[in-house]
């Protein structure tokens, strides 16, 4: 696996998004799920962007994963005036028997909202996050996969110094967790080399 990894990186340039390399290690229901739910939010004016493992494989660490995850704006829920909220009738919660994970913008993050309204493109029409949002996002998160994920990203050529800076800006706290990972990505490369 790791040979096939190291072909990948050397073959993906910097960079370089590419949404059908993540395609390639997932199944097909996932490929059809991802397409179809962004596909339904585009038209349910819903905006959105792809997060998680299939965003980690575009920009550059494909992985296998059983959900499709997506970083949406407040249109995606209604807010009644009893103070209930629902999803939007648009918001997908299931596609082709996956599941699709809405992960909505917070209030302490109004930041995030460029993610969604300025997502990167791809061919395939779904818009995903840039490298710097979705690496924010993973070092939210406390799982083991989520670390691995940004110290894969880094050693897929994601630009650490974009990275940090966008970190500075908006959650310096995590400043040092990432560079923690980026020395790791480091040693690990050099480990390998």
């Amino acid at each position: 696996m790791r040979a096939q990894v190291a072909l990948f990186r050397e073959d993906k340039g910097l960079g370089r998004l590419d949404l059908a390399k993540a395609f390639e290690v997932v199944s097909d229901s996932i490929r059809r799920a991802t397409l179809d739910s962004s596909k339904q939010m585009a038209g349910a004016g819903i905006p959105h962007a792809l997060v998680g493992g299939l965003a980690v494989g575009a920009h550059g660490w494909p992985r296998a994963t059983k959900d499709v995850d997506f970083l949406v704006g407040s249109e995606a829920w209604v807010r009644h005036p009893s103070g209930i909220v629902t999803p939007n009738p648009g918001l997908p919660l299931e596609a082709h028997g996956v599941a699709i994970d809405s992960i909505p913008l917070r209030e302490d993050e109004p930041f995030l909202r460029a993610a969604i309204e300025s997502p990167l493109s791809t061919p395939e029409g779904v818009p995903v996050v840039p490298v710097e949002v979705l690496v924010y996002l993973k070092l939210k998160s406390p799982r083991a996969r989520d670390e691995v994920d940004v110290i894969e990203l880094v050693r897929s050529g994601a630009d650490v110094a974009r990275i940090r800076s966008y970190l500075a800006a908006n959650s310096p706290g995590l400043i040092e967790r990432f560079g923690a990972m980026a020395a790791r990505a480091r040693a690990d490369d050099e480990a390998e080399g």
